[in-house]
């Protein structure tokens, strides 16, 4: 699972849909990733090429992106590793936890063997440009998770500063509620909340500074962490990937317009033409939307990740 390849990660690779690995006990199947206890303190988290938009899993796979999820995250792990552990572990090879050629095919090259955690229920948010639900609160409110901002921003406008706006993980099939700084506080403690929001608004930094001359622009991005058996405050899941942030085109970027990104936009403008109220079954997409999207997401690991 080499973290920075030569070429485009998920080229030619076909589909997978869902895991089925029957050596290891099932922890859960989210819309992305199915994940495997391995042990009692280990987990083994596969990234599928399941597409979800609006919190609805899709009927077709996009062929090769969990690979390139997968890869991408690893690059930013061992780039952040020196600002934060991270729940990458060594102790098992893939061969170790699956031995079995047919399983192991399944998870090669789109999975993770991580530490146990105990996942901190918080989504550590940072917005650097004013798009998305930071963009819908401040037409309501003129500020964003309580944090006011100055008047007659516009769509897509650059943040005085980055700013951390944290959102309460909702359950599944639910979107996340944006909160204020307060709120965290008294759902994790003065001390963690502090950390995280120091570290989050530090990773953002340094990907924004690492994605400016590579022509991106890190508009917002969401991480997540969890407390290892020390308490320690550990980085985990995904990390800076176009399923967990909003990456723009500079050369495209203009206030009062939502600039061209590198993630799912191509589904959501699709499915907002169609006559579908976004809940379960998701329609079926256009060969077309498929390949531009994919084709997003291994330009954006081109990008970064070389």
């Amino acid at each position: 699972m080499s973290s920075n390849q030569s070429t485009t990660p998920g080229v030619g690779n076909s589909a997978i849909a869902e895991t089925n690995i029957t050596s290891l006990p099932m922890v859960h199947r989210g819309k992305v990733r199915d994940i495997y206890a391995v042990g009692d303190d280990h987990l083994l988290m596969i990234a599928t090429d399941r597409l979800s938009a609006f919190d609805v899993v899709l009927p077709e796979p996009l062929a090769g992106k969990g690979i390139v999820l997968t890869q991408l995250s690893m690059y930013w792990f061992n780039r952040l590793s020196d600002l934060v552990p991270n729940h990458l572990s060594t102790r098992y090879t893939l061969e170790d936890i699956l031995p079995n050629a047919d399983e192991r095919a399944q998870a090669k090259d789109r999975c993770m063997i991580v530490k146990r955690l105990k996942a901190i229920p918080v989504e550590a948010v940072v917005r650097g440009y004013l798009i998305g639900s930071g963009w819908k609160d401040y037409q309501q409110t003129g500020a964003v998770c309580g944090i006011s901002l100055p008047p007659d921003l516009q769509l897509a406008e650059r943040l005085p500063e980055p700013l951390f706006t944290p959102a309460a993980k909702a359950d599944v099939g639910d979107h996340d509620e944006n909160i204020s700084f307060a709120d965290v506080v008294d759902i994790i403690g003065e001390d963690y909340a502090n950390q995280i929001r120091d570290i989050s608004t530090r990773i953002y930094q340094l990907a924004s500074d690492h994605a400016e001359p590579r022509g991106l622009i890190l508009a917002d991005t969401k991480f997540e962490f969890g407390l290892d058996d020390d308490g320690n405050v550990v980085l985990m899941d995904e990390v800076l990937t176009p399923d967990s942030s909003r990456f723009w085109e500079a050369s495209s970027w203009q206030t009062g317009k939502n600039p061209s990104s590198y993630d799912k936009q191509f589904v959501r403008d699709y499915l907002e033409t169609l006559d579908w109220n976004k809940t379960p079954p998701g329609p079926v997409l256009p060969h077309d939307v498929m390949q531009k999207t994919l084709a997003k997401y291994r330009e954006a690991y081109d990008l970064l990740a070389n």
